[in-house]
């Protein structure tokens, strides 16, 4: 299979696993990468019949955005390190696709860099009507615990500049891939931005700004 089945990436490539979020996994050693298979169908292949490289990721960029692009991909083969980048994709049958890609460093036992992953976030159409089982089960679990998980969609929502809906998409998608329910994974990572996340001075003073003019 040419692009990451569950054995590389775990429950990321798990049939049922929602259609506009998928995984990505790249090892600086071969300079090689791996989709899962919604990524895969994001850019227009039958999943089984791809190997992606890092040429065939450029050759989708849209061309305004292909320079960025380039720019962050060689940052992430080069030094590694956390990214997210906002940019258009065009497929195999021409359509364009507008997608947050979100990744951080993998190391090694050593504490070494040996590659990154992450996800993308197909944010091209905000209204889909389709409901998976992952969301249904997910939304069983959702009365109980709404406030903490809309709290963390706010959270996600201002960080990547995504709609509420891809929001709550890329919460199922960790949830499925760590197997915790969707209302801890909220409010583990409420917890973990009050503990860990320190707001630079400039930009509190910036948002006070903001607040304090907003009619």
């Amino acid at each position: 299979m040419s692009t990451a089945d569950e054995g590389t990436l775990g429950p990321i490539a798990k049939a049922g696993a929602p259609h506009r979020v998928g995984g990505f996994l790249y090892h600086r050693r071969g300079d090689r990468w791996e989709w899962s298979d919604t990524v895969a169908r994001m850019h227009g292949y039958d999943p089984a019949t791809i190997t992606p490289t890092t040429e065939l990721l450029l050759s989708h960029k849209h061309p305004d955005d292909r320079a960025h692009v380039a720019h962050t991909l060689h940052t992430i083969r080069t030094t590694g390190g956390a990214f997210s980048s906002r940019h258009r994709i065009i497929d195999t049958h021409g359509h364009t696709r507008s997608v947050v890609v979100v990744g951080d460093r993998v190391l090694d036992e050593h504490g070494e860099v040996i590659g990154s992953s992450g996800f993308y976030i197909d944010i091209t159409d905000t209204i889909d009507t389709t409901v998976t089982e992952a969301v249904d089960d997910a939304v069983a679990d959702l009365t109980a615990s709404r406030g903490a998980i809309e709290l963390a969609k706010g959270m996600l929502m201002l960080i990547y500049r995504i709609p509420a809906d891809r929001a709550f998409d890329v919460l199922v998608w960790h949830s499925q891939q760590t197997n915790v329910k969707l209302r801890d994974i909220a409010e583990g990572l409420l917890t973990r931005v009050a503990a860990d996340l320190d707001v630079p001075t400039a930009v509190r003073t910036h948002f006070d700004h903001l607040l304090l003019h907003t009619t």
